[in-house]
């Protein structure tokens, strides 16, 4: 195993960020443990996380990292590919993980071509090789063959900092391509308007106007040069113009030279969704020119963050542990500006109050699931900020956030799953939320009906009809989950009548259980069933009743009510015979949806709706079971490599899964307070609580075989439940678990 470490001429970053924190074992560091690289790329074009090595901070809005393709789609949707060998530029905004293709904003280049050949062929891409890159917490370096710069990049929260050391001898060149990723998939990115302009000899800014993913999107940049321009040639739609200090267009460069010099080129840019005034007031936030004192700066922010929980473990272990944490912590990104503006999804400029923080990027679908209730843990402050963007969404737009990007709404995915991240939040106490208000929300959003949320069919038919709206059986059963959520909300606030309404409508995923299959199943909206029925084939997203997955894989969405679940499917045999099924069944369907991927049988880890379902078992009586397969998972599905994700990392939901089961427990269903018990597999964790108080978690093991649980204590005392509540945990103490090569617990 080979840790990544900072090389060439940030090699003093680690012990200069040394000086800044230290771990809780012997004072160890813990972002030497972080791989940018795990998850970029698997063998033969599968899924392996679809992450991105470039530098980053937690939660930052500059994600500044190399492209390897020219247009990246499917297979690079994060930018980057770690199968292939040419980089096209290095852009300032990247998604983790997710399953669609956006950003790749405000791409910079550093070459040595002279700029009139790059006036004919536009091509300044370089091949490169693995053995001259490296990446860590906040930081990357890659040699380009071609022209032989060495490109440095860091960032701070709002502004990516690039140093680029050039041959001697060689002109040092730089372009700055807003052209990057137009036309690229089958979203229809388009650039409706650009314009790039120099400021003066050590400035340049501009913008540029783009539809894709999100339906529009406005990014401006404002860029200060360590060193001056000796000549500029600017073009618009492929035209280069001499002589000008600004250009508009679609397509839109400058193409920058420095001359020839043996000083590194230091650039930094800022960013801002509001105004190019915005974007160099932004650039406050980075004043200094010292390029190393800003990796090390970034590299102990991560220290700060990802030493919330230290680990004993082995050093593969705490490899996959610490980047599945700093993955769970790049977003959702901050998208408010230093002076506290911000573009609201109505595309007006609105100011928030003196401390408050605008979130956007919120991959719900995902994240809601573990994502989210791991922040409630390790981040409550930043979970009522991202609880409060997702309630200035509602406020603009009438319900809350599907898909929020960039400010917009991209409508992905089903159901509405701002609804548990807000309630989850609210029941927790995590503070500074108005529960009125979130109440006010929850409710609308689930009675409004909107692009994919059709709520008069829902209470006409008590379920999704699939010839009047498709992914029926899906959204059937996630619209269940979030009117039970709603549900609980109306309780601790009082509201009986409502309380009332949300339980029963919560009931309505019984309407598509088909007692003869023993499957959901759909129905039209005569009340007849779909023929024929085939619980192997896949639906994608949209034109089939399922989402991303089959009938075996939906079967056990109903974390809400397990007991009414169970009771469907004849009882615990019954029930745990299908389960056992489900874990065995090896037959693919011809038809497999691409997000299928890290199977166990029917149990597809590489996509969201599995992930709760190895922890039914122990919800049944068959702990061992569960044991056994998170272990499995634990152990096969995760990797300290290129393909170290079973799919897409979908904005740390794939990691937080890890994070949290590694620790040895779950939360099956997102806002009920319980974790279910696994298989740990870290010999111990300990997390600090925002109150300086510590929660421990021991799993002490005498060999890697010994997965099973024999008896758990909680500070000493013995504990026969299979889960720990939240409140438990965040009193702090001690959760120590037994561990053995048989299930006894």
């Amino acid at each position: 195993m080979k840790l990544l470490k900072h090389i060439g001429s940030a090699a003093s970053l680690l012990s200069a960020s040394l000086l800044l924190c230290g771990g809780a074992y012997g004072g160890e560091k813990v972002t030497p443990f972080v791989n940018p690289f795990i998850g970029t790329g698997a063998e033969k074009n599968s899924l392996s996380g679809n992450t991105y090595p470039g530098a980053t901070v937690p939660f930052g809005f500059i994600q500044l990292s190399p492209d390897t393709k020219e247009n990246p789609e499917w297979g690079e949707t994060s930018g980057y590919n770690y199968n292939a060998r040419r980089i096209y530029g290095f852009s300032h905004t990247h998604l983790s993980g997710t399953g669609v293709a956006d950003f790749f904003d405000v791409m910079l280049m550093p070459t040595a071509r002279p700029l009139e050949a790059l006036t004919q062929t536009f091509d300044y891409s370089s091949e490169f090789s693995h053995k001259n890159e490296s990446a860590g917490a906040g930081y990357y370096r890659a040699l380009l063959d071609e022209s032989g710069v060495s490109a440095e990049l860091t960032a701070t929260v709002r502004t990516g900092m690039h140093r680029y050391a050039y041959p001697a001898g060689k002109p040092n060149n730089l372009v700055f391509d807003l052209n990057h990723s137009r036309d690229k998939n089958s979203w229809g990115t388009r650039i409706s308007n650009a314009q790039v302009r120099v400021v003066d000899s050590c400035t340049v800014e501009g913008y540029r106007a783009i539809s894709g993913w999100a339906k529009l999107r406005k990014v401006y940049f404002h860029a200060k040069l360590s060193r001056p321009i000796r000549s500029a040639v600017l073009t618009s739609d492929n035209r280069a113009y001499g002589g000008v200090d600004v250009v508009n267009g679609s397509s839109v460069r400058a193409l920058l030279s420095f001359g020839e010099s043996g000083s590194p080129l230091v650039v930094k840019v800022a960013l801002s969704a509001v105004s190019v005034e915005n974007a160099a007031d932004n650039m406050r936030e980075n004043p200094s020119w010292d390029f190393n004192l800003v990796a090390a700066q970034a590299d102990g922010e991560w220290e700060k963050e990802l030493s919330k929980v230290t680990v004993k473990a082995t050093p593969v272990q705490k490899e996959i542990f610490y980047t599945a944490l700093y993955h769970a912590f790049i977003q959702p990104n901050v998208f408010s500006d230093l002076n506290g503006e911000y573009q609201a999804i109505d595309y007006t400029t609105r100011r928030l109050k003196k401390g408050e923080t605008h979130y956007s990027t919120f991959s719900l679908w995902d994240s809601y699931r573990a994502t989210h209730p791991l922040y409630t843990i390790l981040q409550p402050a930043r979970s009522s900020d991202f609880v409060n963007s997702l309630l200035r969404q509602y406020d603009a737009y009438g319900y809350l956030p599907i898909w929020q990007l960039w400010g917009q709404e991209n409508y992905c995915m089903i159901g509405n799953h701002a609804i548990p991240v807000v309630v989850d939040a609210v029941l927790k106490k995590i503070g500074n939320i108005d529960e009125q208000k979130a109440y006010e929300a929850v409710k609308n959003s689930s009675t409004r009906s909107h692009l994919n949320a059709p709520f008069d069919l829902w209470e006409k038919y008590g379920y999704m009809p699939e010839n009047l709206q498709t992914q029926s059986v899906s959204l059937t059963l996630e619209v269940a989950y979030n009117d039970w959520c709603v549900a609980q909300l109306a309780k601790r606030l009082g509201y009986a009548e409502d309380y009332d309404r949300f339980m029963r409508r919560s009931q309505f995923y019984r309407n598509l259980f088909d007692p003869e299959a023993k499957f959901f199943w759909a129905k039209n909206d005569d009340g007849s069933w779909l023929k024929p029925f085939d619980p192997l084939r896949y639906g994608a997203n949209g034109g089939y009743p399922f989402t991303e997955g089959n009938a075996w894989q939906y079967l056990w969405y109903v974390p809400h009510d397990l007991p009414g679940l169970v009771s469907l499917m004849g009882g615990k045999k019954a029930f745990e015979a299908k389960l056992d099924e489900f874990f065995t069944l090896e037959i693919e369907s011809k038809e497999k949806n691409q997000n299928a991927s890290g199977f166990i049988g029917q149990y597809a880890h590489g996509n969201e709706p599995s992930h709760h379902v190895t922890y039914l078992y122990a919800c049944i009586g068959a702990p061992a079971k569960t044991q056994r397969y998170v272990s499995k998972a634990l152990n096969e599905l995760y990797n300290n490599t290129s393909s170290g994700y079973a799919g897409n990392e979908d904005c740390g939901q794939m990691s937080s899964w890890y994070v949290f089961s590694s620790m040895g427990f779950y939360p099956v269903n997102p806002i009920d307070g319980a974790y279910i018990f696994g298989s740990p597999l870290l010999e111990e964790a300990v997390i600090a609580l925002p109150d300086g108080k510590t929660f421990t978690v021991k799993a002490p093991r005498k060999s890697p075989d010994e997965i099973y649980v024999q008896s758990v204590t909680l500070n000493g005392k013995p504990h026969s439940d299979i889960f720990i509540r939240h409140e438990d945990i965040m009193k702090g103490g001690t959760l120590e678990f037994k561990m053995g090569k048989t299930g006894k617990f």
